[in-house]
């Protein structure tokens, strides 16, 4: 259904915004919010879900680790959810297009 990753990134909504006119390039750009809510959120929720830090560490560690890396590199918190959420949709992508089970690592 969809051919690429950027087009299942586009169709969530979770794709940043354009905001540029003539030579000026907005750097404060908003997610797009085309597509389907209901992805967005479900998305959103697990992403939030699986950086979620227990007793006995980080539910899904490799989305800890790239949220934690986004959070070092000065993003704010929304920000590096976000693009948590977008790392969390591209590994649902590799999944369904590989057709093998998601291994924890």
């Amino acid at each position: 259904m969809f051919p690429s990753v950027k087009q299942l990134v586009a169709y969530s909504g979770t794709d940043p915004s354009v905001c540029q006119s003539g030579q000026f390039e907005g750097d404060r750009n908003k997610i797009s919010k085309r597509g389907s809510a209901y992805l967005r959120k479900a998305l959103y929720q697990a992403a939030s879900a699986g950086i979620h830090v227990t007793r006995k560490g980080p539910v899904n560690f490799s989305l800890y680790n790239y949220y934690s890396s986004k959070i070092g590199a000065g993003k704010k918190k929304k920000v590096a959810l976000i693009a948590t959420t977008n790392k969390l949709l591209r590994i649902i992508y590799g999944v369904w297009r590989k057709n093998e089970p998601f291994k924890l690592i």
